[in-house]
C-alpha cells in the first residue's frame, strides 16, 4: 500500500463541522451491531470511513479469534510515535442508537463507540493542523479476552505511547484493576427427580463451590481498593424434574495485588471437586506504570482494559469521554459535552506527548 499524504484545508467552520461530524458518526457506529465476535461489520466501516479521510488505514486479522472475518483496525499519518485506541466490541444486548439535546444512547455509545468517534474526529483535526506521526488503533475482543489487543501485540509499529480510551469522565486514569476469570463446571448423575437417591445433583455440586468461593477473602490495595467477585453465567440441568447431571459458572474477580495468590486459593479449594480453567488473567496496572500529564485530572478505576495486552505499543495512558456508571446498562448514554472535550483533550495529549522528545 502507498503511503497517502496526511492533509486538509480546513473550511471556515471547521469546529462546527467537526462538532456535527461527531455525533453523527457516534450514531452511526452505535446502530452497527458488533457484540464481541461480531466486530467485522463495524471494522470494515471504519476502515472505509479513515481511508475517505486520506489515511493510510489497513484491517489486521485477528489469528484464532474463534470467528470468521474478524480484524482490527490500524490507520496511520506517518511513523506513529503516538497512538490512539480503543475496542469495536460492546457487550450483549444490543440497541440502536437515540439521542436528546444532551446525550447520544445505545449500546457502546460511552463504551466504547463514542471514544471511537472523538479519537477518529481528534485525527481529522491533528491533520488539519497539519501534524504528523500518529495513529489510530481500533480492537476486537476487549470485552472477552482481549484478544485483538494480544494479537496487536505481537505487531507493534513503533509507537512511544498508546493512549487507550474507556469512559473515564474525562479524566487521566492513573491506575486500573485487573481481571481473574475462572470458569467451573460439575458433573452428575441424571435420575428421575421423584427418587433423588439414584442420582447425583451436579448444580447442588456447584453450588455449595461458588459459595466457597464467595467465602475466599480477597486481596485489597491501598490505592486500587479491594478486589471483588462477581458470578455472571450460571446454566445447567435438563428439566425441573431431572436430577441436573452437568452445570457451570462463570466467575469474574476484579483483582488487585495478590492476584497469584488468590489463584494458588482457588486452585486448593476446587481441586478434585469440579472441573475449572482460568479463562483470563489481566493483571492491574499500577499507577507508577501509567504516564502522567499537569493539567489532567486524575482517578483510579476499578475495570480492566486492554492495556496490560499492549505493552510493546508504548507507554500507556488512559482517558475517555463517558461514565462507567451507565456502561453495560440497558441506558448507556454519552453526553455530548464530554464527547466534544474528549477530542479536545485527546488533541491536546497528541501534541504534548510528541513534543516530549522532539
Amino acid at each position: 500500500m502507498g503511503r497517502a499524504t496526511c492533509h486538509l484545508s480546513l473550511p471556515w467552520n471547521w469546529a462546527n463541522v467537526l462538532v456535527m461530524q461527531l455525533f453523527e458518526l457516534t450514531r452511526a457506529l452505535v446502530d452497527i451491531e458488533s457484540v464481541t465476535g461480531n466486530e467485522s461489520g463495524c471494522a470494515e466501516f471504519l476502515h472505509d470511513y479513515l481511508a475517505e479521510r486520506k489515511l493510510e488505514v489497513e484491517l489486521v486479522p485477528v489469528p484464532d479469534a474463534g470467528s470468521s472475518g474478524r480484524a482490527n483496525v490500524f490507520a496511520v499519518c506517518g511513523a506513529p510515535e503516538v497512538v490512539l485506541s480503543t475496542h469495536l466490541d460492546t457487550v450483549p444486548p444490543f440497541f440502536p442508537a437515540r439521542e436528546d439535546s444532551d446525550f447520544i444512547y445505545g449500546r457502546g455509545a460511552c463504551d466504547a463507540k463514542g471514544i471511537i468517534a472523538s479519537e477518529v474526529v481528534a485525527a481529522e483535526r491533528l491533520l488539519g493542523e497539519g501534524a504528523r506521526d500518529f495513529g489510530l488503533l481500533f480492537l476486537v475482543g476487549e470485552e472477552t479476552l482481549s484478544d485483538g489487543a494480544r494479537a496487536a501485540n505481537a505487531a507493534p509499529r513503533g509507537s512511544r505511547y498508546i493512549i487507550n480510551g474507556e469512559p473515564t469522565d474525562n479524566k487521566l486514569a492513573i491506575g486500573t484493576k485487573g481481571i481473574l476469570r475462572l470458569d467451573v463446571r460439575t458433573r452428575g448423575k441424571m435420575a428421575h427427580s421423584a427418587y433423588p437417591q439414584l442420582g447425583e445433583s451436579a448444580i447442588e455440586k456447584l453450588l455449595d463451590v461458588l459459595a466457597e468461593v464467595r467465602r475466599l477473602p480477597l486481596p485489597r490495595d491501598p490505592v486500587l481498593g479491594p478486589s471483588t467477585v462477581n458470578i455472571g453465567v450460571i446454566s445447567g440441568g435438563r428439566a425441573a424434574n431431572v436430577i441436573p447431571d452437568e452445570a457451570e459458572a462463570q466467575v469474574l474477580f476484579r483483582t488487585v495485588n495478590g492476584a497469584q495468590e488468590l489463584r494458588r486459593q482457588l486452585e486448593r479449594l476446587l481441586e478434585g471437586r469440579c472441573e475449572y480453567e482460568f479463562v483470563r488473567d489481566t493483571p492491574a496496572l499500577m499507577m507508577e506504570k501509567m504516564d502522567k500529564l499537569d493539567g489532567f485530572e486524575t482517578e483510579v478505576v476499578a475495570f480492566t482494559t486492554d492495556l496490560p495486552s499492549l505493552t510493546n505499543w508504548g507507554r500507556p495512558l488512559l482517558l475517555g469521554p463517558g461514565s462507567i456508571s451507565v456502561a453495560h446498562t440497558d441506558h448507556e448514554r454519552v453526553s455530548k459535552a464530554d464527547l466534544v472535550r474528549a477530542v479536545d483533550l485527546y488533541c491536546r495529549l497528541v501534541r504534548e506527548l510528541k513534543a516530549r522528545d522532539s
